[in-house]
């Protein structure tokens, strides 16, 4: 008999032997033959570990602690024994998970997904001739041929008046690897007077106007109601919360300077979160930005005519292209608090 084959056997026989001396109360002699035990599951440990070195040596052998090991193999501890204090649980994934800055990952934005919204049979807001899912398309193609005239790589979720619902736009931005998405959406607001433009990266709020802009605008999700709690939880838990928070802070500041020259009476709604579902399934940076409204006469006629709208695509490019040299040269003046 091999010493291996003779140590697993004396191994083996030391346990029965336990066994029965727990059974017959014979309790100083199972500690004496505990310590044995341990002493002879230690050598029989290096041994194992000597020869699955030797017959894999490409494989890394990793020990368990003999502690460890050795209380595995002894079973439960005897009962004059104290019992040990309960480890330290664990907190739920996400509830003390700190912050990044994430300047200390200058990377940087090559391909940018445009999301002109709605869309095929969801024609969103409306007024007279003029309906939202054309005019967030014709905005998105001017403002894909600017990307890619500075050399950037863009897709678009529908670059035709086709349906497509909510989740399908974030899965494709994730399938194509996209540094960026940009949801494109002209709004309604109900007090008729204002005009203006606001920008919104995932998040929760406690204004009423904007769970009702939500509710508006997550229509069509392609998402169940086995989904919600998935849904909530991505809102809350936004992995890319920061990076979002810059990109709208910048895309905003862009509009609304390059608009306001053109349109002397437009407002600064601000940049807000929203639990919008477009945003919800992406992995990269994301923003629903709202760049005019149809509820307004005025900007009515702005937005009937090619060149405002090709003033709103050139307005977005710049917020783009400057959260793309933002994050490849962080500045401490631009990251803020």
């Amino acid at each position: 008999m091999s010493g291996y084959a003779q140590l697993k056997r004396q191994i083996v026989s030391q346990t029965v032997a336990e066994n029965l001396a727990l059974i017959e109360g014979h309790r100083r002699l199972l500690r004496r033959r505990r310590s044995r035990l341990r002493a002879r599951q230690a050598a029989f440990l290096l041994v194992l570990s000597g020869i699955a070195a030797s017959v894999l040596p490409s494989l890394p052998v990793s020990e368990p602690p003999p502690a460890t090991v050795a209380a595995a193999w002894a079973g439960p501890p005897p009962e004059a024994e104290a019992p040990r204090p309960a480890a330290e649980p664990i907190r739920a994934a996400g509830a003390a998970v700190e912050r990044i800055d994430p300047s200390v990952f200058p990377l940087a934005v090559r391909h940018v997904v445009l999301d002109p919204g709605h869309g095929g049979e969801d024609l969103g807001t409306r007024n007279g001739d003029l309906r939202e899912k054309d005019l967030t398309l014709d905005v998105a193609l001017r403002l894909r041929a600017l990307l890619e005239a500075e050399g950037l790589r863009v897709s678009m979720t529908r670059d035709a008046d086709r349906t497509l619902v909510l989740r399908e736009r974030s899965e494709l931005a994730n399938r194509v690897d996209a540094d960026v998405f940009v949801s494109i959406h002209i709004n309604w607001i109900a007090t008729r007077q204002v005009r203006g433009v606001e920008t919104y990266y995932l998040g929760p709020t406690e204004d009423p106007e904007l769970n009702a802009l939500a509710r508006r605008e997550n229509q069509h999700s392609g998402y169940a109601l086995a989904d919600q709690s998935n849904i909530i939880r991505g809102v809350i838990l936004n992995a890319q919360h920061e990076r979002s928070r810059r990109l709208a802070g910048l895309v905003h500041g862009a509009l609304y300077r390059s608009l306001r020259p053109i349109n002397p009476r437009l407002e600064d709604r601000g940049v807000k979160t929203a639990p919008f579902v477009v945003l919800v399934g992406t992995e990269m940076p994301a923003i629903l930005a709202e760049v005019s409204c149809l509820s307004n006469a005025e900007e009515v006629e702005l937005l009937a005519r090619p060149l405002y709208r090709g003033h709103i695509a050139e307005a977005l490019f710049r917020g783009i292209l400057g959260y793309a040299r933002d994050v490849e040269s962080p500045s401490e003046e631009l990251l803020g608090p």
